[in-house]
């Protein structure tokens, strides 16, 4: 029973990082995997909780090589750029993560999410980062006087900006990133001495 909803999963996987969320039916998926439509629906109520599962999978992976990646000896300003670019790279990289881009997409896994879970997306995106931002203001290396959630809060919206670009203007971007994580950083790491 496990092995038709890994081979599902698998087949899904496969399929999506091929043609695209848009682009894949439940149709597509069972005749890889071999299984009867029916089949399908016995193990996803739909091809969004499919997507959304290997979504969130392929996220949690991008985040753990992230952090294993970081020099945490360096200065919070230097990290967090580290962890940025090491995010969108890998976003970028990977077609199933890359979804994150694609508006009408992105926001029926996010509302799926929201729904199944009472969570906003962006607590599933940098869970991994907060227990570093509670240690740098320990440490005095950032602010005490603002919650560390609503630290968390202001990076998920810096890494938002990057999904409007177009709105914004392709031609400032990367470099209207790297200053706003200029900015903000100075203003979190501007702690009494």
């Amino acid at each position: 029973m496990e092995d038709k909803k890994t081979k599902i999963y698998d087949c899904g996987k496969e399929i999506f990082s091929n043609k695209g969320f848009k682009d894949t039916n439940v149709s597509d998926i069972t005749k890889k995997a071999g299984i009867a439509i029916g089949t399908f629906y016995n193990y996803y109520p739909s091809k969004e909780k499919l997507f959304m599962d290997i979504f969130l999978e392929e996220n949690a992976k991008l985040k753990k090589n992230c952090m294993e990646s970081l020099d945490m000896t360096q200065s919070p300003v230097i990290v967090i750029r580290q962890m940025m670019a090491l995010n969108v790279e890998g976003i970028i990289s990977n077609p199933i993560l890359k979804e994150w881009y694609n508006k009408s997409v992105f926001g029926k896994i996010e509302q799926l999410y929201r729904e199944e879970t009472g969570i906003q997306v962006n607590d599933f995106l940098y869970d991994s980062f907060h227990e570093i931002v509670q240690q740098w203001q320990t440490e005095g290396k950032m602010r005490s006087d603002m919650d560390s959630k609503m630290i968390m809060m202001v990076f998920a919206a810096m890494i938002n900006v990057e999904t409007h670009k177009e709105e914004i203007g392709l031609e400032f971007f990367p470099q209207l990133l790297d200053h706003m994580m200029e900015l903000i950083m100075k203003g979190l790491t501007d702690c009494p001495k």
